[in-house]
């Protein structure tokens, strides 16, 4: 019990040590993701961390999984083995679709933090839907895991939430069939990968015109290159040129650098072109970009 409520208290000092917005403040004239709710600042896709990812002026993201009996909810892993507290051998091979809502409900849920094992629980996405409604500054990105997209699009009409979200995915099949579903919300498409693969699906998109695409988000890594310098992938090359395309068809640059947990290489993507950033690090990232856009 001690440990517990020395838990709570560190992250009672955490939260409250992390600048945030007014409401006058929440909609910043750019838009930093925060990866999985709030990144490493909170338990993932729980609603303290899209709380807390509000109250930093971010957008939250919240993976979408179903559970077997229909309950759509947000849950980033295939399996329990990663952060569900407590699960035995048998438990951590199973995933949401293997569990009531009322069974997942009671498990507690967390990973690894400096502040010690962050106990949550899942919600379901009605309720994540319900602290959104009437709070046009609330918007969530919502990474598609397995679910039903009408049944999703529904529980967004009923909520009247649908201008407030952004669905991600890679695949541009799930992106046209939201935008048949919910003509007004925002569409991410997400690609990682070689160079190559990259310059191939951009090439790809040029030719159709990125159709229902409104923001596309790049991944970023960073590495020592031959001449001992850092150096990122795909090229410095290649993402300036990518922009200039995004920008005259009216899409968002973003970008996930991953790992990232310094201002360098956000400030050497801006550099390039890059307007926006999903991140596992919104306290680093949302005064670098306030500073940039002069706020």
């Amino acid at each position: 019990m001690k440990t517990f409520a020395t838990f709570l208290l560190a992250a009672a000092s955490l939260t409250t040590s992390i600048p945030q917005t007014s409401a006058a403040e929440a909609v910043p004239p750019f838009i930093v993701q925060s990866h999985r709710g709030a990144g490493v600042l909170a338990a993932e896709n729980t609603i303290a961390a899209f709380e807390l990812g509000w109250g930093l002026g971010t957008i939250p993201e919240a993976d979408i999984r179903t559970t077997s009996d229909g309950v759509i909810v947000a849950f980033h892993d295939a399996d329990f083995a990663r952060v569900v507290h407590g699960a035995d051998e048998a438990l951590k091979k199973k995933g949401v679709q293997d569990v009531t809502f009322d069974e997942l409900s009671k498990l507690e849920v967390g990973a690894e933090s400096p502040q010690g094992f962050q106990k949550r629980h899942v919600s379901s996405m009605a309720d994540i839907f319900a602290i959104m409604k009437g709070r046009p500054e609330r918007r969530l990105y919502l990474d598609i895991k397995q679910v039903s997209l009408p049944a999703l699009a529904t529980l967004a009409k009923q909520h009247e939430v649908a201008p407030q979200v952004i669905l991600a995915s890679t695949k541009l099949e799930v992106i046209h069939e939201w935008k048949t579903l919910l003509p007004d919300s925002h569409t991410l498409h997400w690609m990682g990968g070689t160079e190559e693969s990259l310059r191939e699906r951009i090439e790809s998109l040029k030719k159709t015109g990125f159709p229902d695409i409104t923001q596309v988000q790049i991944h970023v890594r960073e590495r020592k290159g031959t001449t001992g310098w850092t150096e990122i992938e795909p090229s410095e090359a290649f993402l300036k040129s990518v922009g200039p395309e995004l920008k005259k068809r009216g899409i968002l640059f973003q970008s996930l650098p991953w790992g990232a947990n310094s201002p360098g290489i956000y400030e050497r993507l801006l550099e390039l072109g890059v307007e926006s950033f999903a991140t596992d690090h919104p306290d680093v990232v949302m005064p670098l970009m306030r500073k940039h856009y002069g706020q």
